[in-house]
């Protein structure tokens, strides 16, 4: 089978699957496992893909997603030209699970997909705490747009015993204003930023936001960072940003335990 991967994610549950070898390109944001994606073709990112050049190589599937804004058009294109797509579009974390056996059961490996999914689920059990951490993860800094009922990440939250402030907006992400978060007064403040990279993020824009010096992440300086590579994609590195997620609540516990009422 010849096989291309438009989005990181899918790319690395192929990878995960040991598949890598069916696959001929590449969207240029698939940057993992740096050793079988470094020399596959790259034609572009999400929105930008070049769509002729994905029927250029004569794909027997392509692997796409709804997750990017826009990606409708991309996936409309890729169909248009009679190729054959299976599109994820994942909510929670139960709905990346069946996105991952149905990716394994297109590549004739479905056993290999229930692994992965019994391997995720086991790597991240569920934590209860006293009194769960309120974690804002940020997906974009100005303005803050946080994950909201409709996401994985608050799930990830939730299993690393946090608890995510506007876990209960019907929405996938949702912007917030100041007010919002000094009035929910998160314990943590996870850096995230969609489309860049760690190295990048800076707490300082965090800090000098107004208003902000009472929220309690600030005051007694929870302010982290956790690639978006592990949070924002919908793979197999979650169990990542759950292990890192599982540090920061802990840490967060410990203090609040300490201090009452933080």
């Amino acid at each position: 089978m010849r096989l291309f991967s438009h989005t990181c994610s899918n790319t690395e549950i192929v990878c995960a699957l040991d598949c890598a070898e069916l696959l001929i390109g590449i969207d240029t944001d698939s940057d993992y496992p740096s050793p079988v994606v470094a020399d596959l073709p790259k034609l572009g990112r999400d929105l930008d893909l070049d769509v002729a050049g994905v029927i250029a190589l004569k794909p027997d599937l392509v692997l796409t997603s709804l997750t990017v804004p826009g990606h409708e058009r991309i996936v409309a294109e890729l169909e248009a030209a009679g190729l054959r797509t299976l599109t994820c579009d994942p909510l929670g974390l139960e709905d990346i699970y069946s996105d991952i056996r149905r990716i394994a059961q297109a590549l004739g490996v479905a056993e290999r997909g229930e692994k992965l999914v019994t391997e995720m689920r086991a790597a991240m059990p569920r934590v209860t705490l006293p009194r769960p951490p309120k974690v804002l993860i940020e997906w974009w800094p100005k303005p803050v747009i946080a994950p909201a009922r409709q996401s994985w990440a608050t799930d990830l939250i939730a299993l690393a015993g946090g608890v995510n402030p506007w876990g209960a907006l019907e929405a996938k992400s949702a912007p917030l204003t100041d007010e919002q978060i000094i009035a929910s007064a998160p314990d943590v403040v996870v850096m995230s930023w969609c489309g860049v990279k760690e190295e990048n993020y800076r707490a300082e824009i965090v800090r000098r936001r107004p208003g902000w010096e009472q929220v309690p992440a600030l005051r007694h300086e929870r302010i982290v960072p956790i690639t978006e590579a592990w949070l924002g994609r919908p793979g197999p590195r979650l169990v990542e940003g759950y292990r890192a997620l599982r540090r920061v609540v802990d840490a967060a516990a410990a203090d609040l335990g300490e201090a009452g009422a933080g």
